[in-house]
């Protein structure tokens, strides 16, 4: 069986994360969907909110797994036995800080091989950052997001300003 990871903060899942994992599905046997626990970012929603909204996102999927990791990618990758990581991009930009940590990843494991999954056309200003940013201002995301996820948004932010 093929496997893949594809790791991402997912804080929030956004519309442009489903389209690559919907596309990725229909190659990989298996795609593991591995929501990290990013030091770097201050998460809006916890792990385990963020796992469950992807996974009521893909309810009904077939071959889409929903998980959580910490540490080196490519650790986790091999405990899966998952021979690729997906990462996502939305513009060149996205690309050199992607490029050099698949080279990184390519050196702390060779066997684990990066794919780079372009966003579809109607999802390259979608960032899950700016997502939160118009919601905080009162703006609707909807459309951008699963349903779920906008509501948890809604509600998140109408706590926040109380």
């Amino acid at each position: 069986m093929a496997s893949a990871i594809y790791p991402g903060s997912f804080d929030p899942l956004t519309n442009g994360h489903i389209d690559v994992i919907n596309r990725c599905a229909t190659v990989f046997d298996k795609v593991i969907v591995a929501v990290a626990g990013n030091i770097k970012k201050t998460s809006l929603f916890t792990v385990e909110e963020r796992m469950e909204m992807i996974r009521e996102a893909m309810a009904g999927r077939t071959g889409i797994e929903v998980d959580a990791f910490d540490g080196l990618l490519v650790e986790y990758a091999k405990s899966k036995k998952a021979g690729a990581i997906l990462r996502g991009l939305r513009a060149v930009s996205d690309f050199d800080y992607e490029f050099q940590m698949a080279n990184m990843n390519r050196k702390l494991e060779p066997d684990v091989v990066t794919f780079f999954v372009m966003t579809g056309e109607g999802h390259f200003y979608v960032s899950s950052q700016t997502v939160k940013e118009v919601v905080a201002l009162g703006g609707s995301v909807d459309g951008l997001v699963p349903p779920g996820v906008s509501r948890r948004l809604r509600e998140r932010f109408s706590r926040k300003g109380k």
